[in-house]
C-alpha cells in the first residue's frame, strides 16, 4: 500500500487550466483542485508524476484576500460555477491569459495583439438551457451519512464530478432564470408525492430519467421530459400537471431505453404547445430583428445576450462585401449564417444534425432571407470540392466547431478552397490553436477576441481572424 503524501502550509500562487490552481514545491509543479491564489493550505497528493503532482486541499491555514463570498449553497459540491469565490475581473484576466498561453504553446505563428476579453453583463441566471438528471441514489453529505437517520434518496439535479451514478439534489441553481427552478422543483415534488420511480443510473431502469429546460429572450419556455419506460399512463399525468401549473410554450417527452441520455437519434414527442421556442437577435447590417426557431434537438448558444456580442464581433471581423460568398461551417440552426446573410451575396451553411438544418432553413424563411443554402452531413464528408464547385468558391469561411475542433480532412478542403478570410470561433482555444497551426503556411493570424460566455467557470470562447498570405 502506497504511503499517502501530504504537503503542509503551501501557498497557492496561480490559476491554471481546467480551473485548477497551482503552487511549486521543491521546483515541482503541484496542481490543486480548488482554492484561490493567496490561500495557504495543506494538500493531500492524489497523483504523483515525474514532472508534477496533483492534490486536494485538506486544510486551510489562511484564506486569500482576493476571495469573494460564494452565492450558491451547492458551491464546491455541485462542481459547476467553480469560480464563485474569485472576483469576476480576476476570472476574465485568467481567461484572456488562457487563450494566449494555448496559442504560445501550440501555435506555430506569431501571436497577434489580443483584444480585451468581452465580459458578460450578467454573471448569474445567464443560461437559456439546463439539463437535470433523476436518480434513486442521491449524493449524501458527510453530515447526512453521520446522522444515521432515514433520508430521502431520490434526487433531481446535477451529476457529482467523477461520479456518473450520483446526483446532487438541487434546490436553487443560479444559472438559468425562472421559471427554471420552479419547474424542476415542481417535477421532483410531484414525482415524490405520486411515487414515480427515479432512474437508477447503474442498472439503467426506472421511469423518470432526465429533464431539459430551455428558456428564451422572448420569454418562451420549453421542457423535454426523458423517460426510461414507455408507460404513458405513468408519466402523462405529470405532463398534464406541469402544463396546468406553468405557461410552457413547448412541452415534450422522449422515451429512451438506451444506455445513455442522448436523444439526437430518438423521436421527440410534442405533448402540448408548439414543437419549438423562438429567440430574437438584432441584425448587424440593418435596424431589424432576426427570429430564430429553436427545436428540442437544436443547438443555440446557451448565453443569449453574449451570443449577440459574439456574433456582432464575428460580423465586424469578417468584413463581408455584397458580392462575396460565405461558408458557415457547423452552422447549427443557422444563427450565424442568417445573421450575416444581409451582408453577403450568398451564405452556405453546413451542419451534422439534419433536424438543425431543417430549423436553419425555416429560420431563413421566417426572416425573409433568400440567399442561404443549408446542407446536412458529417463535415468531412459534406464539405467537398464538388459542393464548392456547385455553390461557389468561398470568399469568407466562418467555422464554429465543437470542442474537439476540426477534422484534418476539413482543414485540407479549406486549404484547397483558400478563402481570403477565415473567422474561427472556438470554445476550446487548445484545439483552435492546433487547427490554426495546420493552416499557418497559407494564413496569417490577424487578431484574437476572447469572449466570456460562461462566468464562474474556466471555459472561454475565442474568435480568431485569419487572412490569406499574398503568396498562398
Amino acid at each position: 500500500m502506497r504511503k499517502k503524501i501530504f504537503l503542509e502550509e503551501v501557498e497557492i500562487t496561480d490559476v491554471v487550466a481546467e480551473g485548477k490552481t497551482m503552487t511549486r514545491v521543491d521546483d515541482r509543479v503541484v496542481f490543486i483542485k480548488g482554492g484561490a491564489p493567496g490561500d495557504v493550505v495543506d494538500v493531500r497528493v492524489t497523483n504523483k508524476r515525474k514532472s508534477f503532482l496533483e492534490g486536494v486541499i485538506t486544510n486551510y491555514h489562511k484564506k486569500s484576500t482576493i476571495r469573494t463570498e460564494p452565492f450558491c449553497s451547492h458551491f464546491e459540491t455541485c462542481g459547476g460555477c467553480k469560480w464563485q469565490h474569485l472576483p469576476y475581473d480576476y476570472q476574465l484576466g485568467f481567461k484572456q491569459r488562457q487563450v494566449i498561453d494555448n496559442f504560445e504553446r501550440l501555435g506555430k505563428f506569431p501571436i497577434p495583439e489580443v483584444t480585451p476579453i468581452l465580459g458578460s453583463e450578467e454573471t448569474t441566471f445567464y443560461r437559456n438551457k439546463l439539463e437535470y438528471s433523476f436518480s434513486d441514489s442521491r449524493w449524501l453529505t458527510k453530515d447526512e451519512i453521520d446522522s444515521e437517520s432515514v433520508l430521502e434518496r431520490n434526487a433531481l439535479g446535477f451529476h457529482i464530478p467523477g461520479r456518473y451514478d450520483k446526483i446532487l439534489d438541487i434546490e436553487k441553481c443560479y444559472l438559468q432564470p425562472e421559471p427554471s427552478n420552479e419547474i424542476r422543483n415542481f417535477i421532483r415534488d410531484y414525482a415524490l408525492e405520486h411515487k414515480l420511480s427515479f432512474y437508477n443510473l447503474r442498472e439503467n431502469h426506472g421511469l423518470l430519467r432526465n429533464v431539459v429546460i430551455r428558456t428564451s429572450s422572448t420569454g418562451q419556455v420549453m421542457v423535454i421530459l426523458q423517460v426510461g419506460q414507455d408507460e404513458p399512463q405513468l408519466f402523462k399525468p405529470l405532463l398534464d400537471a406541469l402544463n396546468e401549473e406553468f405557461n410552457i410554450t413547448s412541452l415534450n417527452y422522449v422515451v429512451n431505453t438506451k444506455g445513455n441520455d442522448t436523444f439526437s437519434d430518438l423521436e421527440v414527442m410534442n405533448y402540448a404547445g408548439q414543437p419549438y421556442i423562438e429567440e430574437q437577435m438584432k441584425m448587424p447590417a440593418t435596424e431589424g430583428t432576426l427570429t430564430f426557431r429553436v427545436g428540442p434537438k437544436s443547438f443555440y448558444q446557451t448565453n443569449s445576450k453574449q451570443a449577440e456580442k459574439l456574433y456582432k464581433r464575428v460580423y465586424d471581423l469578417a468584413q463581408i462585401k455584397p458580392d462575396e460568398v460565405v461558408y458557415d461551417l457547423y452552422t447549427g440552426t443557422g444563427t450565424i449564417a442568417n445573421y450575416l446573410a444581409a451582408s453577403a451575396k450568398s451564405v452556405i451553411g453546413l451542419e451534422y444534425i439534419p433536424e438543425a438544418i431543417e430549423d436553419a432553413r425555416i429560420n431563413s424563411e421566417i426572416n425573409g432571407i433568400t440567399n442561404t443554402k443549408f446542407f446536412a452531413g458529417d463535415m468531412k464528408d459534406v464539405l467537398t470540392p464538388e459542393l464548392i464547385s456547385l455553390n461557389g468558391q468561398p470568399d469568407v469561411i466562418i467555422t464554429d466547431p465543437p470542442r474537439a475542433g476540426m477534422h484534418k480532412d476539413v482543414i485540407e478542403v479549406i486549404l484547397k478552397a483558400l478563402p481570403g478570410r477565415i473567422v474561427y470561433v472556438s470554445c476550446n482555444p487548445a484545439t483552435q490553436a492546433r487547427d490554426i497551426s495546420l493552416m499557418a503556411e497559407a494564413y496569417n493570424v490577424e487578431s484574437f477576441q476572447p469572449v466570456d460566455m460562461f462566468p464562474h467557470t474556466h471555459h472561454v470562447e475565442n474568435i480568431a481572424l485569419l487572412k490569406r498570405k499574398e503568396n498562398a
